[in-house]
């Protein structure tokens, strides 16, 4: 019996595209998750499939919780950490999209991953897109870089992306780009370059470079202003933070120094003295601003 569950069979789909983020160690700073979020409610996209989540997930690692059902203050159900897909069919959009989020399944990925495919074999996808991000050695003062690969170089070029050197351990992405070429499905992956610096804070201004690209990919317009208010917000707060703190300053001046055109390299997080110092500070300075 099959993971996958498909509440409504949808029909007459205009090649669509199916875009994945996973959260975990494929989401640095939550900025893929975050991504594919936006465009979600963006587009208004409603749960149409899901992949149960009894075969792939430890429970003990990735629980559920429980919360009252609505319109009862004594009923609870509980809320389990399904994978699940959402149709986007807007008319301003020039194909469909599929949008998958999930946490990273900690078992059976390539039964999980087959489970995709077959989504993706009945709804005819033309594209599997898959949404990443990870830590490097990049200053916050910089615009985001993304990285990626493509099933061909053609697909390559269209999302301006030059393909990875990286090679060492991967997640579900990274598999779930290999079962789609393996499976003959076009696919692309997109990585934000995150500083590793701020890796416990929620980073906008890479969930946005994601999403524009993704815009500009399609193509289509989408009302940014929201996740691009969080992104200035965002590198407000970094400018003040590190205004205040020497260390920090000379640190994010050392990595501007050094950054060339050339791939940025994943980070050494044995090698990282401020990053404690600038979470810590980052963290108390937002919770100074937000009310109670």
């Amino acid at each position: 019996m099959s993971a996958l569950t498909i509440h409504r069979q949808p029909a007459g789909l205009r090649r669509p595209v199916m875009i994945l983020a996973f959260s975990g160690w494929n989401d640095a700073a939550e900025a893929a998750t975050t991504a594919a979020r936006f465009l979600t409610g963006a587009w208004q996209a409603e749960k149409f499939a899901e992949i149960d989540p009894e075969e792939f997930f430890h429970f003990g690692l990735s629980r559920p919780y429980v919360r009252f059902k609505a319109g009862s203050q004594t009923e609870r159900e509980v809320i389990w950490p399904t994978t699940d897909f959402a149709l986007a069919q807007s008319p301003a959009l020039p194909r469909d999209v599929i949008i998958g989020v999930s946490a990273e399944p900690h078992l059976r990925w390539k039964t999980y991953g087959g489970a995709v495919l077959e989504l993706a074999r009945r709804c005819e996808v033309s594209l599997v897109l898959t949404l990443g991000a990870l830590l490097s050695a990049v200053p916050h003062t910089k615009p985001v870089r993304l990285a990626g690969s493509a099933s061909d170089p053609e697909l390559a070029a269209r999302f301006g992306i030059k393909p990875t050197r990286y090679e060492g351990p991967t997640g579900i992405v990274g598999v779930m780009n290999t079962m789609c070429r393996e499976a003959g499905v076009p696919a692309a992956s997109l990585w934000a370059n995150v500083p590793h610096y701020i890796t416990g804070i929620e980073n906008p201004k890479a969930a946005l470079a994601l999403v524009e690209r993704v815009l500009a990919f399609l193509p289509a317009e989408v009302d940014v202003s929201d996740l691009a208010e969080g992104a200035r917000q965002f590198d407000d707060n970094l400018r003040e933070i590190v205004a205040q703190n020497a260390k920090i300053a000379a640190y994010v001046k050392k990595l501007e120094a050094s950054e060339t055109d050339e791939e940025p390299e994943p980070a050494d997080t044995g090698e990282l003295p401020p990053a404690s110092d600038l979470v810590a500070e980052m963290e108390q300075f937002l919770k100074q601003q937000r009310p109670d």
